[in-house]
């Protein structure tokens, strides 16, 4: 199973490759580049360069490694959340589409290109209805445009009568289902824990309870979709944008992260949760999930905010050793937080590749030349063994 953590520097794309060849592509992030931040020294610059868009890149990046190439389809794509980085920023400077119904930004430009035969994401329905006259007046004039790409969003999936489409069910393993050799492989799952506010209770399959009142809206990060990937005693979580501190940067007990630590429980890869940014990776969650390696993805000066690069390295949180792995770490993130930043990672630039070996017991982490059109491979680590 390989497990691809794509830099485009415009965001989240992870490309799941699983035993028996179905493939799974998480969130297909692609800011805008018409926006100051994209082209300040704060934000990473496009990989490998700029002859192409972000989602172009994705694509090429995919068709390298899909197990059929230039044949190669998404048995399924999911987006955590609607957020620029993790599902596309519409903007009017963006191609139009075969159909001319709708531009090709993240999510819209991939299928675009690649067949993908489920679509799932978060849904628009809870806890308030993002189709709603009301959500639309409160956001006109967000600067990301979210009104916007949720329109184009839509229009996507309507024009594409070839893909299916499905929200996340919480507390549910028989959604993202190996599609071509599953009896050969009973030791594997993917378990759909978070979506909407909905957390699963980590007791019977499906049985979730609700985090956010009907109409109350926390903003799109607590509400994203939360996975654990499971392939024989090796266990590897992601979840999206979710944040366990409050404003003031205290634990925050009523947060996603607090009430889904728990239920994560130890696993041996994790991704940071909002990209390691300042409002995630509490105390108790890093306790409570205590991985092996974790991968971050980053875009931005503020990820990993210098609290959470503590956090995660803490042996008093748990003990051990632990493995830390950037997709492109920026200057301003050295300058600042300074020699941490060198004594605790093993990569800071790169794709990162997390590869379990046939029954999950041991794993390697690759880094791959995010510069380079051929992506070779620029270091390898490990075995670790699964836990």
């Amino acid at each position: 199973m390989d497990l691809h953590h794509v830099s485009t520097g415009r965001g989240n794309a992870t490309f799941c490759i699983f035993p028996d060849g179905t493939t799974l592509l998480i969130d297909a992030g692609e800011t805008s580049d018409n926006h100051l931040r994209t082209r300040s020294p704060r934000q990473s610059r496009l990989r490998p360069d700029s002859s192409r868009s972000a989602a172009e890149w994705l694509v090429d990046y995919i068709r390298q490694f899909h197990p059929k190439r230039e044949q190669g389809q998404l048995d399924y794509a999911l987006i955590t959340h609607f957020h620029d980085d993790h599902f596309g920023e519409w903007d009017e400077t963006r191609p139009l589409s075969r159909t001319g119904k709708y531009r090709l930004t993240g999510i819209t430009a991939v299928g675009e290109h690649l067949p993908i035969k489920v679509l799932l994401d978060r849904g628009w329905l809870s806890p308030v209805n993002l189709r709603s006259p009301d959500f639309a007046q409160a956001f006109q004039d967000d600067p990301y445009r979210v009104v916007q790409t949720l329109q184009n969003y839509w229009a996507f999936l309507e024009q594409e009568k070839s893909l299916r489409y499905d929200s996340v069910r919480v507390g549910t393993a028989d959604q993202i289902v190996l599609q071509y050799r599953p009896s050969a492989y009973p030791i594997f799952r993917v378990h759909s824990l978070a979506a909407s506010g909905r957390l699963w209770t980590g007791f019977a399959e499906g049985d979730y309870w609700t985090l956010f009142e009907p109409g109350r809206y926390p903003g799109e990060n607590p509400l994203s979709v939360c996975l654990k990937i499971s392939y024989g005693p090796f266990d590897y979580f992601t979840g999206g944008d979710i944040g366990g501190l409050n404003t003031w940067g205290e634990a925050d007990f009523n947060s996603v992260e607090a009430h889904l630590g728990p239920v994560v429980g130890p696993v041996d890869v994790a991704t940071l949760n909002h990209h390691g940014n300042r409002d995630a990776l509490s105390t108790y969650f890093v306790r409570c999930l205590r991985p092996r390696v974790w991968v971050q993805q980053v875009w931005s000066s503020d990820h990993p905010g210098h609290d959470v690069l503590r956090r995660i390295t803490s042996t008093e949180l748990y003990p051990g050793e632990r493995d830390l792995f950037a997709t492109d770490m920026l200057e301003a993130n050295r300058l600042v937080i300074g020699d941490q930043i060198t004594s605790s990672y093993k990569c800071q630039h790169g794709h990162i590749v997390v590869r379990v070996e046939p029954g999950g017991r041991r794993y390697w982490v690759y880094v791959l030349n995010d510069y380079s059109s051929r992506r070779e491979v620029l270091g390898s680590f490990g075995p670790y063994f699964s836990r």
